[in-house]
């Protein structure tokens, strides 16, 4: 079992996040409920910019806010000098109501709407991010209409298929987003916006996946890009100023994950790109990147309350908390794996196999199959690690079930920054079938 960032085992054999308790915040706020290690996430963000700093590198690391996208953590981006990504009028609002500097915020999505490019464009996104031949005519007509003149990046798809599941895989060249890099989409996108008098085309923008291990993927994506790029300065008198090289950088779930550190990532990002763009006599762009889990994930731990148990004789024994796909769907989205321990019980003999199932309503609401834990009582406190990326933000609530508070903690302080949604709230736009 690895703890992450300050999680350590207290006096009381308990978990301890942050200098807090977790049998402290369960107490205090209820379960279940998300705990985010915020020096944990600091520390990355750090880790991400110093590493350009060092290496005397003109960039900007933005965060990927899909990953976990509150008012809470946008104030703390900014607090850390990042940029932000949005893909939706929605995060874009939340970012504005953060009071998130609108130039360092990026558009992304691949079917912006028209009243999302409009209220983008009120506020002064800095960049946006083009996905298709569609959206260049789109933003392009709406900037002429509202008196602007933008700044964007095209999002390209190398070619190159990332080492990961294929549900969050993006970078092949049959994907739903961006220019085909190899087959002229590109070059003809580019074309394109050379007539477009209220597009500032700064660069070009790739994601290959999520959840990588390995460099191989980043370091051919940015070869065949900058490759493209020499050929561009010729025949399109096209200069890229910004590479933007995504995120998709992978964490520590289990202990079959082996991440490596986010300054590795970045160090040899930085080399393929001096290495290729010197060796083609091209200047080195600004480097973008978009780390997203990398800064988040492994920050978060999610807090449950252990209820009933159930024995099937010679096949398992199923431990059921009060929360389960609602709060995570990952686990029944994509057979994500997570690891897990006893809060309230950290120093006992993890001698038990059991399956932490969910309450809602669905056969496949598992969290983790064969975990090893204490036997599990009902009233334990069972802390699932690494659930700060895409478990709130992607919560629903199924079966009416209300969505769960959030608590930063740091310095042996902690502070709700996300209430628990009522019954009230789950009401709260339903309207009666008949009556005024």
């Amino acid at each position: 079992m690895k703890l992450h960032g300050t999680s350590q085992i207290n006096q009381q054999q308990h978990l301890q996040i942050g200098g807090v308790d977790a049998v402290t915040l369960a107490q205090t706020y209820g379960t279940p409920l998300y705990v985010y290690d915020t020096s944990f996430v600091r520390n990355r963000a750090q880790a991400f910019k110093e590493t350009f700093a060092t290496e005397q590198v003109k960039a900007q690391v933005a965060y990927a806010s899909k990953a976990f996208a509150t008012v809470a953590m946008y104030q703390l981006m900014h607090e850390e000098g990042l940029s932000l990504d949005v893909v939706s009028a929605g995060e874009l609002y939340t970012a504005v109501q953060a009071g998130f500097p609108a130039e360092r915020i990026h558009f992304h999505g691949n079917n912006k709407t028209e009243a999302e490019l409009r209220y983008a464009i009120s506020e002064q996104v800095g960049c946006y991010v083009i996905d298709n031949f569609d959206e260049i005519e789109l933003l392009n007509r709406l900037a002429s209409e509202m008196s602007a003149t933008v700044n964007a990046l095209i999002r390209v798809t190398p070619g190159v298929e990332a080492h990961t599941h294929e549900f969050i895989t993006t970078g092949q060249d049959d994907s739903k987003f961006g220019f085909g890099l190899l087959n002229g989409q590109t070059e003809a996108a580019i074309q394109l916006l050379q007539t477009k008098a209220h597009i500032n085309h700064k660069g070009i923008h790739c994601h290959i996946g999520s959840q990588i291990f390995e460099m191989d993927g980043f370091i051919t994506a940015a070869d065949r890009i900058i490759t493209k790029m020499a050929e561009w300065q010729m025949t399109l008198n096209y200069t890229v100023d910004v590479l933007n090289l995504g995120g998709g950088f992978g964490i520590h779930y289990t202990d079959e994950d082996e991440p490596l550190a986010p300054e590795t990532y970045v160090r040899h990002i930085i080399q393929a790109v001096k290495q290729q763009t010197a060796a083609l006599g091209l200047d080195l762009p600004e480097i973008w990147i978009e780390p997203g889990r990398s800064l988040v994930g492994e920050a978060g731990t999610t807090l449950y309350t252990v209820g009933s148990s159930k024995k099937v004789p010679g096949i398992r024994q199923y431990v059921a908390v009060d929360g389960g796909m609602g709060d995570n769907i990952r686990p029944a989205l994509y057979e994500a794996k997570y690891s897990a321990a006893l809060a309230n019980r950290m120093n006992e003999p993890a001698d038990t196999t059991v399956s932490i199932a969910g309450k809602y309503c669905e056969s496949g609401d598992m969290l983790i199959w064969d975990a090893q834990l204490p036997q599990p009582v009902a009233g334990d406190v069972l802390a699932m690690f690494s659930t700060g990326a895409y478990g709130y933000s992607m919560a629903s609530n199924y079966n009416r079930v209300p969505r769960a508070a959030v608590v930063f903690v740091a310095d042996g302080q902690h502070r709700l920054v996300v209430k628990r949604e009522s019954f009230a709230d789950l009401v709260r736009n339903d309207l009666q079938l008949r009556g005024e």
